[in-house]
């Protein structure tokens, strides 16, 4: 037998250890998230650098900002999204992530900082491809925020 829910209840619907439960999993994602995205920080601005990258040309320097803007955002954005769990502040940081990550994409496309050789396949061609869903992912996604943001849970 289900206990019965109070009306206008956080966990309208459901049990409230389940409530618990998905809360502790989605703070533990955003933690996940901004652990991930401090590593990389660290892994190309600092210990072995993006320089050790055998296939980043110097070119790299060119969209090395809005690379360090992206991964900054999705740090910030995860680290208050697990703290607070607030639908609509999350929408707004899933927004601003889609459109730095978006920025980062066409710069290097504009840019593209990578050597990959021409050992007889057209690795220019995939990594272009991959720019381009990336592209599309981001837009995508910053319409899904917005409407998020709009709508609310």
């Amino acid at each position: 037998m289900s206990q019965p829910q109070v009306r206008g209840s956080r966990s309208a619907g459901r049990p409230r250890a389940a409530a618990r439960r998905s809360d502790v999993g989605r703070r533990l994602g955003f933690v996940i998230g901004a652990v991930v995205n401090a590593a990389l920080l660290w892994w190309v601005n600092v210990a072995p650098g993006w320089q050790v990258v055998p296939f980043l040309t110097a070119d790299t320097r060119l969209v090395l900002g809005l690379v360090n803007a992206s991964l900054a955002v999705g740090l910030v954005s995860n680290v208050v999204s697990a703290v607070l769990l607030h639908f609509r502040l999350r929408a707004f940081g899933d927004l601003v992530q889609n459109a730095v990550g978006l920025a980062a994409m066409v710069r290097l496309w504009q840019v593209f900082p990578f050597d990959l050789g021409g050992a007889g396949f057209d690795w220019d061609l995939v990594v272009r491809c991959a720019l381009v869903l990336g592209m599309v992912g981001a837009v995508l996604g910053a319409l899904v925020a917005v409407v998020h943001l709009v709508r609310g849970r």
